[in-house]
């Protein structure tokens, strides 16, 4: 009689091997610095033999650039696709700093994120790729803003490209100062960040 294969609970969950080398070169990145590391570092880390990490990546570079992909592919799963789905403008904007802050303290996806925001050499031609996906994610924000703005109909002086560097860029830079046992938890910055730019740019 047939009898069908079991699969491992272990083996089922585990993440890419591409995944697992982009993680571990993001956390070596974030401690050593980009310029310090090299492949047989990150080789080393992940018990590869330099081989099996050529396997998937030929450079050093390939690796950074698709980090800082990968990030850009969580921050439109986790959070533009999401806000596109809330109707109202309002809570769209309120879901986009909570859900931002979110991808940002993810212990899972940490050192990918930080990589982002780290200025790190890269081929022109894949700087520029980066940086198109940026802009859009900075227009997707600008433009959530000003209607924010234009539904409060409120005089304000701030306009929503200076108000959405601002709000990206404090978001961002969570990473600098926040310490998970510290005083200031995820929920309260959610609250916080949120109170501080509703009050200020769109208030």
């Amino acid at each position: 009689m047939h009898r069908e294969a079991t699969l491992d609970p272990r083996q089922e969950h585990r993440p890419e091997p591409r995944q697992e080398i982009l993680r571990a070169a993001a956390r070596l990145f974030q401690q050593q610095g980009y310029d310090a590391t090299s492949m047989n570092d990150v080789a080393a880390a992940l018990k590869l033999s330099k081989g099996g990490l050529y396997h998937h990546f030929q450079s050093k570079d390939e690796i950074l650039y698709n980090i800082m992909s990968h990030a850009m592919d969580i921050t439109e799963q986790r959070v533009i696709n999401v806000v596109r789905r809330i109707e109202g403008v309002e809570e769209r904007l309120r879901t986009l700093i909570r859900l931002h802050i979110e991808v940002v303290l993810s212990p899972e996806d940490r050192e990918i994120t930080v990589m982002l925001h780290e200025n790190h050499p890269l081929a022109p031609a894949l700087r520029r790729k980066i940086n198109g996906r940026k802009k859009d994610y900075l227009h997707f924000v600008e433009n959530l803003i000003a209607e924010v703005q234009r539904k409060r109909n409120s005089p304000t002086a701030v306009t929503p490209r200076a108000a959405a560097f601002a709000l990206v860029g404090m978001i961002n830079w969570i990473y600098q100062w926040y310490k998970p046992d510290g005083e200031l938890k995820g929920e309260a910055i959610v609250r916080q960040y949120t109170d501080i730019f509703f009050h200020g740019a769109v208030g």
